[in-house]
């Protein structure tokens, strides 16, 4: 993503409305599917950006993070994480069957990545038996000035995600989207966008929520116990959780 960016990331998502609502999913999501028993658990954070994400993972075991960035690692440092690698979802500096569970949120979806490759790299470093959860933008149609300034390539269904975890030799598990609530607003904002061509040069994290904050927050956390069980059948994001066979 653009450099600016992760600077943009470092200073909101402690706060900011979509990173709580999400960290509200994934953790929902978690809890539904993690073994009960997680003290000795191996987690891989594979693009960990800024580090937000590992800082909330910890309570389910010993968390490992890489990103390809070395200005996103920088900003990992700063919020005291050590177990930090520079590296590539292409080619992950890991050896075979080492990790309980993989998160990737926004990661195989950027420009110059091939999702496949990744998503084998991810079933070669799991355990048998392991997890890979992945968070992904939905619906390439939707594609704007956000997904320009983070560099993201391609935006995905359900359905395409879910053959090309098949092919990795991934099973999915849980597949749902997420953010659809919210859904209506943001298309006619994406729409608005190609309508009217408004000044926007940064991701949508550059504009500021001001009070509906903690109500945009609600909305979405309220989709949790929902994306975790039943499933939504559309939104602004594919979650999907998948399992590397146990005789792999």
């Amino acid at each position: 993503m653009n450099l600016e960016e992760y600077e943009v990331m470092y200073q909101v998502e402690d706060h900011h409305w979509w990173y709580l609502g999400m960290e509200q999913i994934t953790c929902r999501v978690l809890e539904h599917y993690l073994p009960r028993d997680r003290s000795a658990l191996k987690i891989l954070d594979a693009g960990c950006g800024t580090g937000a994400v590992m800082k909330y993972l910890y309570p389910y075991g010993t968390v490992t993070g890489f990103d390809f960035s070395a200005e996103a690692l920088r900003f990992s440092q700063k919020r005291a994480h050590t177990r930090l690698v520079q590296a590539s979802v292409l080619e992950i500096p890991f050896v075979s069957n080492l990790f309980d569970l993989i998160v990737s949120f926004d990661v195989i979806c950027e420009i110059g990545v091939d999702d496949e490759q990744a998503l084998l790299e991810f079933g070669r470093i799991l355990k048998p038996g392991g997890l890979v959860l992945l968070r992904l933008p939905a619906y390439h149609w939707l594609r704007g000035k956000h997904d320009v300034a983070t560099h993201i390539s391609h935006r995905y269904t359900r359905g395409e995600i879910k053959a090309k975890l098949k092919r990795s030799g991934l099973t999915p598990v849980r597949l749902s989207y997420a953010n659809m609530f919210l859904f209506p607003v943001a298309v006619a904002k994406r729409l608005s966008e190609r309508l009217f061509s408004p000044h926007q040069t940064g991701s949508d994290l550059t504009l500021d929520p001001g009070p509906m904050n903690g109500v945009l927050r609600s909305i979405l956390s309220a989709e949790a116990p929902l994306v975790s069980t039943v499933g939504l059948p559309f939104g602004l994001t594919v979650v999907a959780l998948a399992r590397r066979c146990q005789d792999a």
